[in-house]
């Protein structure tokens, strides 16, 4: 168990990146920034209405957020509704 991690910073690879997450059994959890979010809000809402797994977390980024100090696992159980 474990969180695997991919830094992007363009669209393309993005969604990219997106279409292989979307495609694996394996991922439950796809935790996503906000500023990554700013790059393609139109896929992402879409993907929040219409799929159940994996579950869109947004997360702050180093540039700023005032939750910024939160774990992991408090925005993971922020957004499911259960404490880890």
């Amino acid at each position: 168990v474990g969180i695997e991690g991919v830094v992007l910073h363009e669209r393309s690879k993005l969604l990219m990146e997106v279409e292989r997450v979307l495609h694996d059994d394996t991922v439950g959890i796809l935790l996503i920034t906000t500023k990554l979010i700013e790059l393609c809000p139109e896929v992402i809402s879409e993907l929040k209405l219409k799929r159940t797994k994996p579950l869109i977390v947004e997360i702050p980024d180093r540039h700023g957020d005032s939750k910024i100090g939160m774990s992991i696992d408090e925005y993971v159980s922020e957004a499911i509704g259960v404490k880890l």
